[in-house]
């Protein structure tokens, strides 16, 4: 183990062992983060999957569980409203019927059949005879309605009076009768008169709270949680807070501690949702989950709350033994690849320190024998084979090196030579005054595709063109100096461009084994009256620069390519040109040129270039596109030939 750790220091932290360790190590750890924190994160679901399910089971039994109570309760009073619409019942027998409720039904603690105004007798106001359950279990029999209590004008009256339905009351405590919290269920009678329908009083059915309270605080499973239960306007009915219970809403405490997710919360409760959300420590005391649904009957919502601190406690031991035992195998694993490291890399290192007197030239150094039979020894033997590889290398670069340079000094001649088919003598007609012309050709290569020539064919025409053949290299360069010598050659002897076009592509498809091609335009200025013969065999569209200042394309007809098919014809277009007029010709390596961005400069670009250039002679447009195409480059390196010509008429001096 020493030696491995001094070998290790002597690799340095940039060494294979020190790079090999910390490879696998951090693989290592990546792994098992990866799968603990996926672990943690399909427990932790699963703990709440199950919990939301057992939370709704039991949420939903006990819901059921007091449905079942509300609505035996709700059809005692219903069935007495019914009766009392026939004939009225004398106050015996009306207290009766309400004995007679009270000791059938066990959950209702207290009854009244309230009449309206008048409504019993023409000369009673009140009449309400009201029975509940004593304080000993005995029924005590009371009178409602006084100048204190007008019963009619209170909630459990009015509302469902105005509604015209039985309808559950608020919760509220009753200091009267029981001194208890309860609900009231109210249920509208009427009798017939005439046809029509008066509506004569309310009987109600009290039920006692405590019971339903108690059912509530059972539902929670876990001994740190809690379960409460809100009325339809969101007042705490039952809460492990007493100072919350018909003190406080859900709505409240929201607005106080600026909660609106608690705020929401409470509008799904009011509104019947059901659901498993989270709420903040403020609410449950630490964070937590809650589980809620309503008590369709009462209009009212449950809700019961698990602390995450008690929810994740198994996961949360779960997670610190998975790190124990990831540690300790962390260490057991960065103790065994530094073992292994050490003994892999100690004999890479003397190869390494041959190699550097290699690379210093000292190739008659003795790279020592390995006998591991593994890929070490293999390299062991390629480094004695590069050995006597580099001699002979280096024997042979000598001889390269002059071939190359030969080469280079071959195509520095060539591109003087194609140079040389070009004209460059500027300007080419100096006693010409009726028409000005300036050209420029930069290949992307030592020698290039592109071509351009101007002439005179007479003493009152000159003719001008610019072509583009395929590929570039040499190949380029010899069938360009064909296309150039042949254009020189046919265009001396033809009237129209379009006929020179006709015998070059004739020439150029003879033995055109390789299937290069070239595009061309070209044309015939008669400079004595600005008459213009020009055709186009697949060549981009000139531009025109007309003497008022408006740029824009010469729409000479289309023409197939020279060199494909040895039948094709070419169009002309003849036009006038007028002093002050600038024909601008480019190949593709122009508007095709790219920036960094892998961008092209484009046709628009150009029309916009020469729109801006400040000076309108030939050279001034040149050297104009020239620098805007250089300077949208960048430092993208050139990727095509770029060649263009500008031909402007003066007219007669």
């Amino acid at each position: 183990m020493p030696l491995v750790w001094k070998d290790l220091k002597e690799a340095g932290r940039g060494g294979l062992a020190f790079r090999m360790s910390l490879f696998i190590l951090t693989a290592t750890a990546v792994i098992f983060v990866a799968a603990f924190g996926y672990s943690s994160y399909y427990f932790r679901n699963e703990i709440l999957a199950n919990v939301e399910r057992n939370a709704e089971a039991v949420t939903l039994a006990t819901v059921s569980k007091i449905e079942v109570i509300l609505g035996g309760v709700e059809k005692v009073p219903s069935y007495l409203a019914r009766n009392l619409q026939g004939e009225k019942p004398t106050l015996p027998v009306l207290q009766k019927q309400i004995i007679d409720l009270l000791q059938t039904n066990p959950e209702i603690f207290g009854s009244t059949v309230a009449y309206e105004p008048y409504g019993f007798a023409t000369e009673t106001l009140y009449f309400a005879p009201y029975i509940c359950r004593g304080k000993y279990g005995g029924l005590v029999p009371s009178f409602l309605g006084n100048e204190e209590y007008q019963y009619f004008y209170w909630d459990w009256y009015q509302i469902p009076k105005e509604l015209g339905k039985a309808v559950w009351s608020e919760p509220y405590f009753d200091e009267g009768a029981g001194n208890i919290m309860m609900s009231t269920y109210s249920v509208p009678f009427y009798t017939h008169q005439g046809g029509e329908k008066a509506f004569k009083g309310i009987v109600t059915a009290d039920i006692s709270l405590e019971w339903l309270m108690e059912i509530i605080e059972k539902l929670t499973p876990h001994q740190a949680g809690y379960s409460f239960l809100i009325s339809r306007n969101g007042v705490f009915v039952s809460h492990p807070r007493k100072d919350y219970i018909m003190q406080e809403s859900i709505f409240s405490i929201a607005e106080a501690k600026n909660d609106p997710g608690l705020r929401e919360i409470g509008r799904k409760m009011i509104r019947g949702g059901k659901g498993f959300v989270t709420v903040k420590s403020h609410f449950a005391g630490q964070p937590a989950w809650m589980y809620y649904a309503p008590l369709p009957t009462l209009g009212w919502s449950i809700g019961v709350v698990f602390p995450e601190e008690s929810l994740f406690a198994g996961i949360n031991r779960l997670r610190a033994v998975i790190l124990g035992i990831g540690g300790a195998g962390f260490l057991a694993l960065l103790i065994v690849i530094f073992v292994i490291s050490g003994t892999i890399t100690r004999p890479l290192r003397v190869l390494a320190d041959k190699a550097g007197e290699i690379a210093k030239g000292n190739l008659e150094v003795e790279v020592p024998a390995v006998r591991s039979h593994d890929e070490v020894e293999a390299l062991s033997l390629s480094f004695q084979n590069m050995q006597v590889a580099l001699k002979e290398y280096i024997s042979n670069l000598a001889a390269t090196t002059a071939a190359k340079e030969r080469i280079e000094s071959e195509l520095k001649i060539a591109r003087t030579i194609q140079m040389s088919f070009l004209p460059k003598h500027f300007p080419p007609f100096p006693e010409k005054e009726e028409f000005d012309i300036f050209a420029a050709l930069e290949p992307a290569k030592e020698v290039g595709g592109d071509l351009y020539d101007f002439f005179l064919v007479d003493d009152e025409h000159v003719f001008f063109s610019i072509g583009d053949v395929s590929g570039k290299g040499v190949p380029a360069a010899l069938f360009m100096a064909v296309t150039k010598t042949l254009i020189k050659g046919i265009a001396g002897q033809s009237v129209f461009p379009s006929h020179a076009l006709e015998q070059v592509n004739q020439e150029l498809c003879k033995d055109n084994d390789s299937s290069m091609f070239v595009t061309v335009c070209c044309g015939i200025l008669n400079f004595k009256t600005g008459e213009l013969l020009f055709s186009n065999a697949g060549h981009n569209l000139p531009v025109l620069l007309s003497a008022g200042g408006e740029v824009g394309w010469l729409n000479s007809p289309e023409g197939f390519l020279l060199g494909i098919m040895e039948d094709a014809s070419y169009e002309i277009l003849r036009l006038d040109l007028h002093p002050g007029d600038t024909l601008f010709l480019y190949t593709d390596g122009v508007t095709e040129a790219m920036n960094e961005r892998k961008e092209f400069f484009s046709d628009a670009a150009l029309l916009k270039t020469l729109a801006a250039c400040p000076g309108r002679d030939p050279e001034a447009l040149v050297e104009c596109v020239f620098g805007a195409v250089k300077a949208f480059a960048g430092a993208e390196p050139q990727s095509d030939d770029i060649t263009v010509l500008a031909l402007r008429y003066r007219g007669r001096a």
